[in-house]
């Protein structure tokens, strides 16, 4: 991500905190789901990034899905609505209180894997993209972990989800 993007991102620090809004896709294909990881993480995390200044989370999920897939997926729904909090780990967030704000849509299926992906995470590192089975995402550590306890409400539609995620004080 250039730093003229972050810029624009609705987030801001206060002492240690960092607070973020952002819009994330759940593209799922072949019973499996895409997700994102690199170097300087330990986990996957879904496609997607922080909403600009004046930009719907809907225009940002479509952005940020094009940017990091090469592939202009369209919204099916709203699926989950997330206020996560934690520990910042690793890259640009060590040690930072995390609060972030985040809508997850589900992405229509193209009934294709393929993907034209050259995305850089804001460390400047090559993100890489994985399709992870849906019957195997307790074996993965995703964050925020609502994602792999509750993809099939996900997709099998249950409405919209309110989450409240608060790893804050894990493993300490």
């Amino acid at each position: 991500m250039e730093k003229k993007d972050q810029i624009k991102d609705c987030c801001f620090m206060e002492d240690n905190r960092w607070f973020r809004y952002r819009a994330g896709a759940i593209i799922v294909e072949d019973g499996k789901v895409l997700f994102v990881t690199s170097k300087s993480f330990d986990y996957y995390y879904t496609v997607g990034g922080g909403v600009h200044m004046g930009e719907k989370a809907e225009e940002c999920v479509l952005r940020e899905v094009y940017e990091e897939t090469g592939i202009p997926y369209e919204i099916f729904r709203l699926a989950a609505v997330c206020e996560n909090f934690f520990k910042g780990k690793g890259g640009k967030l060590e040690g930072l209180d995390c609060h972030c704000l985040e809508f997850y849509f589900l992405m229509k299926s193209r009934g294709n894997m393929k993907l034209k992906s050259d995305s850089y995470n804001w460390d400047d590192e090559k993100e890489e993209m994985a399709w992870l089975p849906i019957d195997k995402l307790q074996e993965y550590n995703i964050k925020p972990a609502f994602l792999k306890d509750r993809i099939q409400e996900i997709v099998e539609g249950r409405g919209v989800l309110h989450i409240v995620n608060d790893e804050r004080n894990q493993g300490l």
